[in-house]
């Protein structure tokens, strides 16, 4: 072992009381020693602040630590001093310092005793600060969340590209950039911007073999999945991020009246609540912080047992960074992301308006997004593979540990389809995204596919015996296989690999299996969800509700999804109501429904619970927060004054199809809302009657199938309305 070795690994012990280095921080932190441009990608939990602060300690002069989050360097700042004799050896420089404390700060500065100097790129390009550093002795730079300086990462701050020319005033000493997710792209973003394309680059493995990947589809019962998931794991810490501030709110108070300890989070909240939420989370007093992505950059609490996606976030990059707040100890990490589309939708709205790069930009990361929660790879190759690292799905650590692995679906050989994919790829000369790629194979023309004569090619709607969603699942596996690839450069233009143009002229087996559909959940897929802690259906007792359902609207004389629909059903068979009481409870169901049709349903849960010797958890009865029906009150009343649902829509600031899902979710769960001067406007007499008589006699609601048995005649916000007058009618 050379001195210099053993010279670092004795200032480890020395500074820090640690025997040994994790990873290849032992070989990072020589290069800095030597002087030398280094540029680190390291997972979170995998140790990259020791990076920069060992050589700090050990060199002359003070590093100048640029970090964008203030409670990040606050935590470091108290960590290294805990280490040292001296407060002075580290120290925070912002704008929330009084002029006092700044002078103390410039003054260990010159007096050689600050080794590390925690700065905002803001307070960076101050001239006085700028000035001051110029006469100071500076060991080097460190970028931390180095991926702030790309447009591609996933927390790009504009603040951050001005960094090289601050450097240059303040006189270019070596420079360390440290990251937790950096694909491809913006690696080279970060390097170029930092004028360090020589820099030595050390990449540790981004796969956290301890964390457990799973999606699940966000229904209508999200927030009871999730307190029954909290009750099944009692005692454990754990984060749930949501992306909006009012969310947050809603759920923390809602999980706080079923009687979790929990705390929401968000940069609404005024600095003290922050702070003393971040430090009960801490100290264990409270079990979850529900959060924007505003909580967790600057935590560092190892036993984080669960991370919760409430709502899918804008980037894979923010995805992996939150899950991988999770098992940092190297325990237990399990990961859960709820997943609709109309959440992607939403998301795509925040984007209009913004300048055309960055729409390009945000779209695409979007678009990763969805492949991820749509894709049925194993879920660790898939998140690996985006960040530009191989991994072997059989036999790679934690190859098993994500829901696609544990549940795989149904493969089926795909060779002729990949085939025609890549060819259609090579056909438009490789210019396209994968949407007109597949766009092409079903036959749909669009503007630009006009332009190019795509409905001359060869391969045009030759895959139209599939769907769009079809295509882009093989797109997809094709891609993370290694045969197509995507220019960055270009906004995700598709490309050929060798082993592309390969598999044109050899094709080989290619097993696929088909991607999930959240919108459109089939039996399959509960079942398969069941097993796998989505939806945890009592097969049996489910059957004998739906006997009983259509027993009881027989003798009620109206249609069995008229008593109770199936999902309010699924949530009996994991809840097991015994009581009309505790079928109030159920979505769907209501009060005055559960008074009308609940109390055969009740007797025979009852009897099924103590035949089966059932242990009912008799505390899992969610509880609904407290004054959240502002609006229902507020559209029951504007109904029963006749205001036209137009109004009622624009004074609330919803759109007409949100109001409808308003009235509906009102009408489903037992109360009657009575909208027949609405109806009266839109439809005469007869053709009322002829939508009743069909929604009488139909074994579904089913809005597609009415849609088609009239044939287009009505359309489907007409359907809508009419049904919830017959829902409301019969039913409540």
């Amino acid at each position: 072992m050379n001195t210099k070795t053993k010279s670092v690994k004795e200032e480890l012990k020395r500074f820090f009381g640690f025997d040994k280095f994790k990873g290849n921080q032992e070989e990072v932190i020589e290069n800095v020693l030597a002087g030398n441009d280094t540029f680190v990608i390291m997972p979170t939990g995998g140790g990259k602040s020791m990076c920069y602060q060992l050589p700090a300690l050990m060199q002359e002069g003070t590093a100048i630590v640029v970090s964008p989050l203030i409670a990040l360097m606050k935590n470091q700042v108290d960590s290294i001093r805990g280490f040292a004799d001296n407060d002075g050896v580290a120290h925070v420089l912002n704008s929330s310092l009084t002029k006092g404390q700044t002078e103390q700060v410039k003054n260990d500065i010159t007096n050689g005793i600050t080794k590390l100097l925690y700065v905002a790129p803001e307070s960076l390009t101050k001239q006085e600060n700028i000035e001051f550093l110029q006469n100071s002795k500076i060991s080097f730079y460190a970028i931390d969340e180095a991926h702030c300086i790309s447009e591609w990462g996933h927390d790009f701050r504009p603040e951050y590209r001005n960094l090289r020319n601050i450097i240059k005033a303040i006189g270019r000493k070596p420079v360390i950039a440290l990251t937790a997710t950096a694909t491809p792209k913006v690696q080279s973003d970060i390097q170029k911007n930092l004028g360090m394309d020589d820099a030595m680059v050390f990449k540790a493995s981004f796969n956290r073999e301890n964390l457990f990947y799973e999606v699940r589809p966000k229904t209508q019962n999200v927030d009871r999945d999730i307190i029954k998931f909290i009750k099944g794991h009692m005692g454990k810490s754990g984060i749930i991020y949501c992306l909006s501030r009012k969310k947050v709110e809603e759920l923390a108070e809602t999980l706080k009246v079923n009687g979790i300890k929990a705390n929401p989070y968000h940069a609404g909240l005024d600095a003290k609540t922050r702070i003393k939420h971040q430090d009960e989370f801490l100290m264990e007093e409270t079990e979850v912080i529900v959060a924007t992505i505003a909580f967790g950059m600057g935590i560092d609490k190892p036993d984080v047992r669960f991370v919760i996606h409430y709502d899918m976030p804008k980037s894979l990059e923010s995805y992996y960074q939150e899950t991988g707040r999770a098992g940092r100890d190297g325990g237990e990490g399990i990961c859960i992301a709820y997943y609709a589309y109309k959440d992607i939708e939403k998301l795509e709205k925040f984007l209009h308006g913004k300048p055309v790069s960055e729409q390009e930009v945000g779209m695409q990361l979007l678009q990763e997004v969805v492949s991820y929660a749509e894709t049925s790879l194993n879920r660790r190759k898939f998140l690996l593979h985006y960040f530009g690292e191989e991994f072997d799905e059989e036999n790679g650590p934690g190859a098993k540990n994500d829901d696609n692995s544990q549940h795989p679906r149904k493969k089926f050989e795909a060779k002729d389809d990949v085939h025609l994919v890549l060819s259609t790829v090579l056909a438009t000369n490789e210019r396209f995204k994968g949407d007109a790629i597949v766009n092409i194979l079903i036959g749909k023309l669009t503007t630009i596919l006009k332009q190019y004569k795509a409905d001359k090619l060869e391969q045009y709607m030759q895959g139209a015996d599939h769907d769009d969603r079809y295509w882009m699942a093989v797109i997809r596996q094709v891609i993370v296989n290694g045969y197509l690839k995507k220019d960055i450069e270009k906004y995700g233009v598709l490309g050929l690999t060798e082993k592309g143009h390969d598999f044109i002229k050899n094709p080989v087996s290619f097993e696929m299996a088909e991607d999930h559909s959240y919108e459109t959940m089939e039996e399959d897929d509960i079942k398969s969800a069941a097993k796998s802690g989505g939806v945890a259906m009592d097969e049996v007792l489910f059957k004998m509700l739906k006997d009983l359902t259509r027993k009881v609207a027989k003798e009620k004389g109206v249609p069995p999804y008229a008593v109770f629909q199936e999902p309010s059903l699924h949530e009996m068979t994991m809840t097991y109501p015994t009581s009309v009481e505790e079928l109030k409870n159920i979505s769907g169901v209501g009060e005055s429904k559960a008074r009308k049709f609940g109390a055969p349903f009740a007797q025979l849960i009852s009897k099924y619970v103590e035949e089966n010797n059932i242990d009912r958890s008799d505390d899992f009865v969610v509880k609904s927060v407290v004054n959240k029906s502002g609006l229902k009150v507020y559209i029951i009343q504007s109904t029963d004054r006749k205001l036209p649902l137009e109004d009622i829509a624009n004074s609330k600031g919803i759109a007409m199809d949100a109001l409808i899902d308003e009235i509906e979710n009102i009408v489903n769960s037992g109360t009657k809302v009575n909208i027949d001067y609405y109806i009266e406007s839109l439809l005469d007499e007869d053709q009322l009657e002829e939508i009743i008589d069909y929604y009488m006699e139909s074994e579904t609601d089913d809005l597609k199938d009415a849609y088609e048995e009239f044939d287009g005649d009505y359309d489907e916000e007409e359907l809508r309305l009419v049904r919830i007058k017959f829902m409301s009618d019969v039913a409540n």
